[in-house]
C-alpha cells in the first residue's frame, strides 16, 4: 500500500492559552512531523527570530504574497495579518508527514474548509479565565488596553471550542502534550484513514 497522505494537525486556542508552548514542545519530541511557520505583519517581540516562531512581513510583502497565492489562508487578528504558507505544507503532506499548524480560530475554519474531515483540529483551553490573564499580563509585551482587548475576545474563541475536533485543557503542560500526542496517534488509526488495508493483509476477505 502507498504511503498514506500526512495529517494537516491544527493546534488553535485564545491568546495566551498555550497553543505555541504546547506547538514548541511537540516540535521536540517529534522531528518527524514537519511544523508548518506562519507569516505575519505583527512586531517581532523578545526573543523571537524571523523564520522560527513567524516569518515576520512588512504589510507590502504580506498583501503582495497573498495577492500572488502563497497562501493557504489569512486572517486578520488584533489588527496585524496572518497567514499559512501553501507551498511547503502541501509538499510535507504528499511526502506523508503529518503537518502542524499553530493558528487560531480563523486559521482552523479555514484549513477545515480546504482539507475537510482530512484535517485534525485541536483546540487547548486554558484552566480558567484568570489563569488566560495571568498569563497575558506576564508576558509585559502589551499594554493592558492590549490585555483587556485579548480577554474579550478569548471568550468569543472559547464559544467556538465545540467545533473543533478535540480540546484539551493546559493545566500542565507535560500532560496537554501527552494528551495532543495520543490524539494524533489515535487519529492515524481511524479506519476511513486506513481504507484498503484490510484488502492488503487479508486478500482473503475478497474470496467470498
Amino acid at each position: 500500500m502507498d504511503k498514506p497522505r500526512g495529517i494537516p494537525i491544527v493546534i488553535s486556542s485564545p491568546s495566551g492559552g498555550g497553543k505555541t508552548s504546547i506547538y514548541v514542545e511537540l516540535a521536540q519530541r517529534h522531528t518527524e512531523f514537519f511544523y508548518s511557520v506562519s507569516a505575519t505583519t505583527r512586531p517581532r517581540r523578545a526573543g523571537e527570530e524571523n523564520g522560527v516562531q513567524y516569518h515576520f512581513l512588512d504589510e507590502a510583502e504580506f498583501m503582495r504574497r497573498r495577492t500572488a497565492g502563497d497562501f493557504l489562508e489569512t486572517a486578520r487578528v488584533h489588527g496585524h495579518w496572518y497567514g499559512t504558507p501553501r507551498g511547503p505544507l502541501e509538499r510535507a503532506l504528499g511526502r506523508g508527514k503529518d503537518v502542524v499548524l499553530d493558528v487560531d480560530v480563523q486559521g482552523g475554519d479555514s484549513i477545515r474548509r480546504v482539507y475537510g474531515d482530512e484535517a485534525l483540529l485541536i483546540f487547548v483551553v486554558p484552566p480558567n479565565l484568570a489563569t488566560l490573564r495571568e498569563r497575558l499580563v506576564r508576558r509585559r509585551s502589551e499594554e493592558p488596553a492590549l490585555v483587556e482587548r485579548r480577554m474579550a475576545n478569548a471568550l468569543d474563541e472559547l464559544r467556538r471550542a465545540p467545533e473543533y475536533d478535540y480540546i484539551v485543557v493546559n493545566d500542565d503542560l507535560r500532560r496537554a502534550v501527552d494528551e495532543v500526542e495520543a490524539v494524533i496517534t489515535a487519529e492515524h488509526l481511524r479506519s476511513s484513514r486506513l481504507a484498503g488495508i484490510l484488502d492488503e493483509r487479508f486478500p482473503e476477505l475478497g474470496e467470498g
